[in-house]
């Protein structure tokens, strides 16, 4: 809830972008995971113009705020958020057939899935891997989402940075640092917002493409567990997987509430409807605690925690 030292800020936000500004807005219904509390602002931009111009006038304001896109790789707090939580919902999207190599530059706000659903249509090829993926570019490049042997590494041209200085900034693939499921934005921990960016592709044939999707699709379904969840829980660890050493520690089908690490694949925690951030919390905690007792890995978090949460022991 506002508290009464926050109501002029808000109406001052209110002011400046209207009904796009709502105030103690539940955010489940914004995750993949369908938990989380309220944020006690939540502002919507539907443009990259509008992104760049709301992150500028919050930072000139000195308000603290988290970007949300597709919400596939976070975890809000039951809590829910005190920053203003600024809701990524900038869709433009350009394809240039006529450059070589052909290339797509697309907004941070669109689903990452989709844009390589699209480029199919164009019969364009190179981003195969990531049909399946839910988040959206920004946070795909955040994080350098990745899936059967691709990642944004391999086909990100540039992207275009907004820095808390207002110097708006392309960056080259190699500008970015990426390392695994990691770039240098996530691991610096650097005031900035992915407004857009530019995927190098290749002509190809439809059908070609198309089977590709559906292969990886039908491997998906075997693979992955259907149901409300953030994806891959942890980062795999040097040399092996997450999924096979939650599964040797015998944790797979463990519960907390209705939040459950899935018997299909265990590096998957499903919310089974009703489940708590807490539940979902527990089970992360119950985890890492266990494979480094019996393994002497420390797992690390693939996601992103949106709230406050008890450190990780």
């Amino acid at each position: 809830m506002l508290v009464n030292e926050k109501k002029h800020a808000y109406e001052h936000l209110r002011t400046l972008f209207g009904a796009d500004c709502q105030a103690d807005a539940f955010l489940a219904r914004y995750t993949a995971a369908r938990v989380g509390g309220q944020a006690d602002v939540l502002l919507l931009v539907n443009s990259v113009e509008a992104l760049a111009q709301a992150a500028q006038q919050l930072w000139e304001l000195e308000m603290p705020f988290r970007v949300l896109g597709g919400g596939s790789n976070v975890l809000v707090s039951d809590d829910g958020v005190r920053d203003i939580v600024l809701l990524n919902r900038a869709r433009e999207i350009e394809f240039d057939t006529a450059s070589d190599p052909p290339a797509v530059w697309t907004a941070s706000g669109v689903n990452f899935g989709s844009l390589a659903r699209r480029a199919a249509a164009h019969r364009l090829s190179g981003l195969e891997w990531a049909a399946g993926i839910p988040g959206t570019v920004g946070g795909a490049i955040f994080g350098n989402a990745g899936a059967h042997g691709g990642d944004v590494a391999g086909n990100l041209l540039m992207a275009e940075i907004l820095h808390q200085s207002g110097t708006r900034k392309t960056y080259s693939v190699d500008e970015m640092g990426f390392e695994y499921r990691s770039s240098r934005l996530k691991r610096e921990k650097i005031a900035a917002v992915v407004l857009a960016a530019r995927f190098a592709l290749t002509s190809g044939d439809s059908a070609t493409i198309q089977q590709k999707m559906d292969d990886y699709a039908e491997f998906r379904r075997r693979t992955q567990p259907p149901g409300a969840s953030m994806g891959s829980m942890f980062k795999n660890p040097p040399g092996d997987y997450a999924g096979r050493l939650i599964e040797a520690a015998g944790l797979k089908g463990t519960r907390v509430g209705n939040a459950e690490i899935s018997p299909l694949h265990a590096n998957f925690f499903i919310n089974h409807g009703g489940a708590s951030a807490s539940d979902i919390y527990a089970l992360i905690s119950q985890v890492r605690q266990l494979i480094l007792q019996e393994f002497g890995i420390t797992l690390e978090l693939e996601i992103e925690l949106l709230g406050d949460f008890l450190p990780l022991g």
